[in-house]
């Protein structure tokens, strides 16, 4: 442990491996520690008789639950839009090839008390029964304009530069309700307030795109792809990478405390009574709990069904969104399904997660709704965690944290807070232009 590295990364959860991968693939010597002797941290993905132990406090689940071992029930479970940046960021790396995804079956939004799948093109919007006749036809207007915009061509853009009207106004060219503003901007833009309607239009549009490409990727019924047997697997994934590019992984080091010099920067990590030498650490907040502050918490139920969501068409794997105002509340609901088709639960049994933004402090009344929508589970967990974020941004003395996980069940937000500390660690943005065929989504036999 005396040697000197570049970086020193603390924590294996799903942010910290994905900037460990990105500056390994730089040529940076990454030292990657983790208290725990597992991966994951906060977002590990667990096997029944883990999950029953971190909340029963025992490790006998019922037998008809079926096998522990064939569980993989991932905590903080998130898809991945199939041209997004996460996925973008694994070819990049090469992660790739250590993981094999399956397209997601299905994505729903809940609206006025009915799910329904989520139309992202101007063909789905005329098949859809979210809307009436009359916007069906303003909605595929609107899509229209959105498929055929090109911001190197402007004749795509009639007339509208997009860099500097807010997307209220795009929105209002067209006409639309308040329901159809509301399905777009949350769960086909996936916004997590409303506040994207006084900003320019152009993120708007380019997020409704990245959907719809998404969605033509693999021809499935979402934008999404997930791995098979869960998010568990990148972690891992970007464990054998590191070692590849000659970086160290080291779990079960208790203690893991940064070392700073008297003007205050980084200059190591001490573990076990051994100092590693550092020129920058990268960690989750559990680490540095001096630096950062709370910003609030996520409520969240686990559930073992053995059906899927009812509504969702007999979808093995979905996503469903409450925008906000359906439950008269200030932050969306996010409910995530997959099952043994992904590998995460035994035949017949399905893994249901339902998440929010606690804005109580009772989770199982404000989370009811969503657990109502999943028709009866055979068993259901509710915790809490709380949300930290940095109070600054780490370029002063070089210790870089990651914001908590919140309750979307997308990457979109998560590669957001990604993006941004690799460009403070290293100066530069990072270059996602790749090849995306290099990630294919395979059928249920892979």
């Amino acid at each position: 442990m005396d040697e000197e590295y570049d970086v020193i990364v603390l924590g294996t959860g799903l942010k910290e491996c994905i900037l460990s991968g990105l500056l390994s693939v730089d040529g940076l010597k990454v030292l990657h520690m983790d208290r725990n002797d597992y991966y994951g941290g906060e977002s590990s993905s667990l096997m029944l008789n883990q999950l029953w132990k971190r909340f029963k406090g025992d490790e006998n689940p019922p037998e008809s639950l079926g096998s522990s071992k064939e569980y993989n029930v991932d905590m903080i479970p998130k898809f991945m839009m199939a041209n997004g940046v996460l996925v973008r960021a694994l070819i990049h790396t090469n992660v790739t090839k250590y993981l094999n995804f399956k397209a997601v079956d299905g994505s729903f939004v809940y609206n006025n008390g009915k799910i329904y799948k989520v139309p992202a093109t101007d063909v789905e919007a005329l098949k859809s029964s979210i809307m009436g006749l009359f916007e069906k036809r303003r909605a595929r207007k609107f899509f229209i304009y959105v498929q055929d915009f090109e911001e190197n061509d402007p004749k795509s853009h009639e007339g509208l530069d997009l860099n500097t009207i807010p997307a209220k106004e795009l929105i209002s060219k067209y006409g639309l309700e308040d329901d159809t503003i509301e399905f777009i901007g949350h769960a086909l833009a996936l916004y997590t307030s409303d506040s994207y309607l006084e900003q320019p239009a152009i993120d708007f549009v380019k997020r409704i795109r990245l959907y719809a490409e998404s969605l033509a990727r693999f021809e499935s019924g979402s934008p999404y792809i997930y791995p098979m047997y869960g998010l568990g697997e990148l972690p891992q994934a970007f464990a054998r990478l590191s070692a590849v590019y000659g970086g160290t992984y080291m779990l079960n080091k208790p203690q893991c405390k940064v070392e700073f010099d008297d003007s205050g920067k980084v200059v190591g990590v001490t573990s076990d009574g051994e100092t590693a030498k550092c020129k920058k650490v990268v960690c989750d907040p559990s680490y540095v709990p001096d630096k950062v502050k709370k910003v609030g918490k996520v409520a969240r139920a686990i559930c073992i069904m053995s059906h899927p969501i009812p509504d969702t068409n007999d979808c093995h794997s979905a996503q469903v969104i409450i925008p906000q105002k359906q439950l008269k509340r200030k932050s969306d609901m996010y409910l995530f399904c997959c099952s043994y088709s992904h590998n995460v639960a035994p035949q017949g049994k399905f893994i249901a997660l339902v998440t929010t933004e606690a804005e109580t402090d009772d989770p199982q009344s404000e989370l009811k709704p969503g657990v109502d929508l999943l028709g009866p589970v055979d068993e259901v967990f509710y915790e809490t965690l709380d949300r930290f974020e940095p109070t600054d941004d780490g370029t002063a003395d070089n210790c870089f944290v990651s914001t908590s996980y919140d309750a979307t069940t997308h990457f979109e937000t998560t590669m957001k807070d990604v993006l941004t500390m690799y460009t403070k660690i290293t100066g530069k943005e990072l270059d996602l232009s790749v090849d995306l065929s290099a990630a294919s989504a395979g059928g249920t036999e892979e």
